[in-house]
């Protein structure tokens, strides 16, 4: 026994339900759930019984968001009820997919697309009564404008429906039928002439060959096509049988019978039952696959590192409208030492992680004073937060800078802030691979700048783990075929409904990230977010060589971030991160205490450095290369860095000779003293500036030499000189002349030169732009059901006839109110009351009332299923409930 014969054998004969709203309430409870899980949009807020679930789940705004929702395959079941009678029997429509011909995996797949059609209330009715939902079919039916997603037109009698009597006549004339005066008669004998296919084959068979050309081109739409006033003849040949119908003045259509016929009975060129199948593109040995996934999170932790210390002191200005200006992207990027497109992946997701901010903007963020983390009941602020409003009503740009947020970061272990830049990415909705294009009003999105959220970011990135956690371990996908299957998953995407069109042959996606995309091509956008994900999956060690990582694959399945928590949330209190960060441990390198020293000035830390020492060795020396292991390069412009941040010569050759592995080398310990021995020898104080010299022949060179001459130097004393430049000019300038000056204070003391760390106020990391409502968990869900029940119950209960108010509501005395209401709670039985709560809504509630005192009822309330209590003077009126007829159950 076939698929489809079990399916129909399987179902009653009976013509079903009359409406959506009964068909809802003929549903168990778990079926219920079902559908409030599948669609999460209904339960916002939760409705009040099973009529109006009914008119919610039939609105436009749910109905194409659950048809975004579908896979291709159940979208051209819903796209062949759409253009099948309605109502559609499950064989008209298994013949719509299979065609003539029939299909197996058609057949095989039908009965579980039309149970999740079901399930999600877009299709209702007896298995030989299926009912598409009215918004649904609205959508993806055709009109006299636009054909449907199929490529289908309007039927023969919605083309003919404005057509002249005559007109017809002289159509079915033409077409070989016989004379009617009844014009419905006409047009049915003219659409049951199209949908046999040998008639239609016999009337082709004398067609000239450049009408079967015509419909050739219009079989698989777009049926619609434009002729002139005076058609040539192969087309008139075409109109006056009626294969072409005019739809407006110059444009005509094929009708939808006759290309079916035309079609051998498919709706769709291609039906696609099965999910593509994801291929792989190359195997590798786990171990490698781990082992290239741990270096590559090791070098994008110190990535984000590197660009927050670059930041440390405060970042880049802030542009008017947001964001970060090209110039400076260009040069974060020459700091990080990757292109600008990287660059931006890596700002976006330090700001994704609450690591940095702006710096200003708090009080146009906050308008309520009292909604400020940093201000008390009596207006309190702390200094930043007054330094950032000083500088805002002074006009003083605002600049991003970390955030405190990034000192907590710092100090956890590598695994772990690694999985908090994780928890920011996975959520985050913000694409950075947008940064260069142009928005909706051609505008240049720029990093950090508004205009970057795409909701289905999200769902993207985490379909394409899943589908790579599918593999084998050590198999990496072929990306071509991983985007046809999420193509396959969601073939609609709030573009208007898909029209059915070849699609152009891809032989493979070459990955590049940045560049942007059209602002309203959705089609392009996923196929983009598809190939950023993978980049960014490899950029971040979530996927070493294409393949997905032990520590990746523990994202399936695993915990997320408690609702609620922030992107920036310490990974501590999420179950996922938690995970990973474990798997994730062993595969990066401990932090090393100790580099190598060379004859040729410079030091090779093998590893990964403690912080204290990395810190250390970068005031010292300065960086020439990185990868594996990280080089750096002593010169006396970086030791005299090192001098200026306060530490002698002494502290230096013993902070060496205590990290380092191998003996340290001459010439360093030369280039240290003899820097250190140079530096402070000359004072520079604030006259505007001047020098002080103990050494009277080193002031005389100074005065003699002609790069003094801009400093405009006098001499005030034998070991004083003078200048008009400030302070830092005068130092630069007698560095640059080969001098090593030290700055001094008022007292004279020598000024330590130590990097002031900027830090923006407390920020909340920028939140994502949800596509639609979370799904609900067991507890909403079964809560959600409980109430729908008991509205249902109350809305469905009969009641006997009473005066009403405005709006329906049961109007009685307040003394027959009162009186009804205490013999109900005698007897137990229930009322229909009208309420008008302090705000002015009305409402009708059936209500079991247990004791009436001091003014009000309480009662057991169905239409809440909860015991309420209610002022009588808010009472509008009381119904009694109808006798039930016998065998009914009562409403409880």
């Amino acid at each position: 026994m076939s698929a489809e014969q079990q399916h129909r054998d399987g179902q009653a004969a009976d013509p079903g339900p009359r409406s959506l709203a009964q068909a809802l309430r003929e549903r168990d409870d778990a079926s219920l759930g079902a559908l409030l899980r599948s669609r999460p949009d209904l339960l916002h807020p939760v409705p009040t019984d099973v009529t109006q679930l009914a008119t919610r789940a039939g609105t436009r705004a749910s109905v194409l968001r659950a048809l975004e929702h579908l896979d291709r395959f159940a979208l051209q079941a819903a796209e062949a009820l759409a253009v099948a009678p309605d109502p559609a029997s499950y064989q008209e429509l298994l013949d719509l997919l299979a065609g003539d011909d029939g299909d197996e995996e058609v057949a095989g797949a039908l009965p579980a697309t039309v149970a999740l059609l079901r399930e999600r209330a877009l299709v209702w009715g007896g298995e030989d009564r299926l009912r598409l939902v009215r918004t649904a079919r609205e959508l993806l039916a055709p009109s006299a404008s636009h054909s449907s997603p199929t490529g289908l037109g309007p039927s023969v009698a919605e083309a003919t429906s404005g057509m002249s009597p005559g007109r017809i006549q002289a159509i079915l004339t033409a077409a070989g039928l016989p004379h009617t005066h009844d014009t419905v008669s006409a047009v049915a004998a003219l659409s049951g002439l199209f949908a046999d296919r040998e008639r239609v084959a016999d009337l082709l068979e004398g067609a000239p060959e450049a009408s079967r050309e015509v419909l050739t081109r219009l079989v698989w739409g777009p049926p619609y096509g434009q002729v002139t006033a005076e058609p040539a003849a192969h087309l008139r040949w075409l109109l006056d049988r009626g294969l072409l119908l005019p739809t407006t003045p110059g444009t005509v259509v094929l009708p939808r019978e006759a290309a079916l016929s035309l079609r051998g009975g498919r709706a769709h060129r291609v039906p696609e039952p099965t999910r593509p199948r994801v291929a792989v593109a190359a195997e590798r040995k786990p171990q490698v696959v781990d082992a290239a996934a741990g270096g590559q999170a090791l070098a994008a932790l110190d990535t984000v590192e590197e660009l927050l210390r670059s930041w440390d002191e405060g970042g880049p200005a802030v542009l008017r409208a947001g964001g970060l200006s090209i110039r400076d992207l260009k040069r974060t990027a020459t700091v990080l030492e990757v292109p600008e497109p990287v660059a931006a992946f890596w700002v976006e997701l330090a700001y994704a992680a609450g690591l940095i901010a702006s710096d200003g903007g708090y009080v146009e963020e906050h308008h309520d004073r009292h909604d400020r983390p940093d201000a008390d009941a009596e207006g309190y602020e702390d200094e930043e937060t007054r330094d950032a409003r000083t500088r805002r009503r002074s006009g003083e740009a605002e600049h991003y800078a970390p955030t405190p947020e990034y000192d907590a970061w710092r100090d956890l272990p590598p695994a772990e802030r690694w999985a908090w830049l994780l928890e920011a990415w996975l959520p985050g909705t913000r694409a950075p691979g947008l940064i260069g294009g142009r928005d909706g009003r051609d505008r240049t999105l720029s990093a950090l700048g508004p205009g970057l959220d795409r909701s289905p970011a999200p769902e993207v990135r985490r379909r394409v783990l899943e589908l790579m956690a599918g593999l084998e371990p050590g198999q990496a996908p072929d990306p071509a075929t991983l985007l046809e299957r999420l193509r396959w998953e969601r073939p609609l995407r709030s573009a208007g409904p898909r029209r059915e069109q070849p699609e152009p042959p891809r032989t493979g996606v070459r990955p590049a990230y940045g560049g942007g995309v059209a602002a309203n091509d959705p089609e392009a956008l996923r196929t983009k977010l598809t190939e950023w994900a993978l980049l960014e999956a490899e950029m971040l060690g979530v996927t070493g060589r294409g393949a997905l990582a032990t520590h990746g694959r523990a994202l399936r399945g695993a915990e997320g971030r408690s609702e609620g928590a922030g992107a920036g949330t310490a990974p501590a209190g999420s179950a996922r991160a938690a995970v990973v960060a474990a798997l994730l441990a062993p595969l990066l390198p401990e932090p090393l205490d100790h580099v190598l020293l060379q004859a040729d000035l410079t030091a090779v830390a093998p590893g990964p450095l403690v912080r204290p020492l990395a810190e250390a060795l970068g005031v010292l020396a300065d960086v020439e290369s990185k990868g594996g292991a990280t080089v750096y390069r002593f010169t006396p412009g970086s030791v005299r860095r090192a001098l200026d941040a306060g530490r002698s010569a002494t502290e230096l050759h013993a902070f060496l000779d205590r990290h380092s592995r191998t003996p340290v080398p001459q010439p360093l310990t030369y280039l240290i003293d003899d820097v250190a021995r140079r530096h402070g020898l000359l004072r520079v104080g604030a006259a505007s500036s001047y020098v002080r010299c103990d050494d009277e022949s080193v002031l005389d060179e100074i005065l003699a030499d002609r790069r003094a001459t801009a400093l405009r130097l006098r001499r005030l004393a034998p070991t004083v000189v003078a200048a008009q430049a400030d302070p830092r000019t005068l130092i630069e300038g007698l560095r640059a002349m080969g001098f090593a000056p030290a700055a001094e204070s008022a007292e004279g003391d020598v000024m330590i030169a130590r990097p002031h760390a900027h830090r923006t106020p407390p920020r909340t990391p920028p939140a994502p732009v949800p596509d639609g409502p979370p799904a609900p968990d067991a507890t909403l869900l079964t809560a959600a059901v409980r109430a729908v029940r008991a509205g249902d119950r109350a809305a469905t209960a009969p009641r006997k006839e009473t005066p009403q108010a405005p709006g329906g509501l049961p109007r009685t005395s307040p003394a027959d109110t009162l009186a009804t209401v205490q013999a109900a709670a005698m007897t137990g039985e229930s009322v229909w009351i009208g309420h008008v709560n302090a705000e002015g809504a009305a409402s009708q509630r059936l209500l079991a009332p247990l004791r009436v005192e001091g003014g009000y009822v309480t009662g057991y309330d169905h239409t809440a299923d909860e015991v309420r209590t209610y002022a009588l003077h808010r009472i509008t009126g009381v119904a009694e409930l109808a006798d039930e007829p016998d065998g009914a159950e009562p409403a409880r």
